[in-house]
Order: C-alpha cells, then structure tokens, then sequence
C-alpha cells in the first residue's frame, strides 16, 4: 500500500492552520493534530475519524464506507472514507477536515 502524493498535498492544504503533521502508517499517511491522527491516506482514499453524528452525516451524502487500509485488514470503524465529490470540492473537503480535527483534540478547542 502507498499513498497518492497529490491527496497528501490536498489532505495538508486543507489542514493548513490546524497545527497539523504527517507521519508514515502501514505504507500510507497518518495526518495528526497535537498527538491525535484524524485522517488517513491509502492509495487514492482519504479516511476521516468523525464523531459519530459526523459520521452518519457523511455517509448519508454518499460516503464510500468506513476506511479499511488493506484487503486483510479489519475495518476502522471511526473513519470514513471521504467521496469524490467532496475531495474535489476544496472548500466542502476544508470543512469535513476541521469537523474531523475538531474531533480528536484532546482539549477539545475549537478550530478554524
């Protein structure tokens, strides 16, 4: 597995100001913000960890599942896989990207 660089570039662009990092993870992407991962690139996919409302949400617009890294990997039921829609639609993709910030900070502050 591997993760597409343009999506990396995508998934940074919209995190921008959201004190956010990137680190490898099973051959994909860990995106954090502070210590808490709130996305994750495999392939061409973006995973989103998402409250559970958010979650629902999203996948009553068409979200493509929960994310699984790999055939043989169990599902991660907290993330769910963001569509292509809303990848390309810069300014919808920003807004599930601070939802999901939002999500894991610990302290739970509110970001921009």
């Amino acid at each position: 597995m591997a993760y597409r660089p343009s999506r990396y570039e995508q998934v940074m662009k919209a995190s921008e100001g959201l004190d956010t990092r990137a680190r490898k993870l099973w051959g994909g992407m860990g995106v954090y913000t502070g210590e808490k991962m709130f996305a994750i690139l495999v392939d061409d996919l973006v995973g989103l960890k998402l409250s559970p409302e958010d979650r629902e949400e999203a996948l009553k617009l068409g979200g493509l599942g929960t994310f699984k890294p790999g055939p043989d990997a169990p599902e991660m039921h907290d993330y769910v896989v963001i569509p292509r829609d809303i990848l390309d639609n810069q300014d919808q993709f920003r807004e599930w990207i601070v939802k999901s910030a939002n999500f894991v900070r610990a302290n739970n502050k509110v970001v921009n």
